[in-house]
């Protein structure tokens, strides 16, 4: 399903596991615009690996992409960023929700900014988040609660979204879809 740039607030939200094509997918949803195309990356390089992964992430998108690195103030690049002309494609929400915690933020203070400056923005904007419940019970209390907050989030942005593609094996299965 193409997501048109006139398309001015429609959300998406695309849901997945590790390397199970989610970010791919995304990319090509928002690549089928005309419009300008922002990569908004919530992650940060601590290590070579992420660095590495980081620069081949860079390559896949392309000169046509610009690129806005923010890792705690989401609600502000969606905010300045988000126009009728313009693509956001946020990559992604459950890293963005680990730096919050590991800020010791209030979450459900930073969860109300997400979604009321995502009911705001004027232009389309694409979300990819992880489907971490799925797997094993975390050890750790830390790792539970990510789990939860994460499995919360993923429930509100799904209900504020228009459309809910969850992709598994490089395959969309789409949850929601709007009629326009």
């Amino acid at each position: 399903m193409p997501i048109k740039s006139d398309r001015s607030g429609h959300i998406t939200l695309v849901l997945g596991g590790t390397r199970s094509g989610k970010s791919s997918f995304a990319q090509h949803l928002a690549e089928e615009s005309n419009g300008k195309l922002i990569y908004v990356a919530t992650a940060e390089a601590f290590d070579d690996e992420m660095t590495d992964r980081i620069a081949r992430h860079r390559l896949d998108r392309g000169p046509r992409w610009q690129t806005v690195e923010e890792t705690l103030e989401l609600t502000a690049a969606i905010t300045n960023h988000s126009n009728q002309q313009t693509t956001l494609l946020v990559d992604c929400l459950t890293i963005w929700l680990s730096n919050v915690m590991l800020a010791d933020r209030d979450i459900a203070i930073a969860m109300d900014e997400l979604a009321q400056a995502l009911a705001n923005a004027p232009g389309p904007v694409i979300l990819v988040s992880n489907e971490v419940g799925s797997g094993i019970v975390p050890e750790s209390a830390l790792g539970r609660q990510f789990r939860d907050e994460a499995g919360w989030m993923n429930q509100r942005i799904a209900a504020a979204a228009d459309d809910v593609a969850l992709i598994t094996a490089g395959l969309p299965l789409w949850l929601k879809q709007s009629c326009s």
